[in-house]
């Protein structure tokens, strides 16, 4: 494992501790928009519209990807590695656990998590 890839892994462990917070906080409406597959997650790290959503919604998830952006920007800068690596990492490793009927953006083509792995993109490692 490279020094880059093995202090991005261990700004991982970090980094949960700031996701936690923000992914409990989440509002109804945005739950709501992860289960129905309007809104999913990303391998860049980010949440993303599978489907045009409302303009509430739009302001919700923007709000949430912006609180993600500072955690990332906290965690890379104090492991000294790059912000995008960091968030991709994160992204990665969030589609390596996401829950089945889940949506996803891998490569630009929004799915639906069934029961196998996600096949991830080769950012990941995949």
């Amino acid at each position: 494992m490279t020094k880059h890839r093995f202090s991005i892994f261990a700004a991982l462990t970090g980094l949960s501790l700031l996701a936690a917070a923000p992914a409990l906080a989440q509002s109804a409406a945005v739950e709501a928009a992860l289960a129905s597959g309007t809104v999913g997650e990303q391998a860049d790290g980010y949440l993303g519209f599978a489907r045009p959503p409302s303009p509430a919604l739009k302001a919700e998830v923007d709000a949430i990807n912006i609180k993600r952006r500072q955690g990332y920007t906290q965690v890379a800068q104090a492991k000294n590695v790059p912000i995008e690596a960091f968030a991709v990492s994160v992204g990665c490793n969030t589609l390596a656990k996401l829950r089945p009927g889940r949506a996803y953006n891998v490569g630009g083509v929004w799915a639906v998590k069934g029961d196998a792995p996600i096949a991830l993109p080769s950012q990941c490692g995949g």
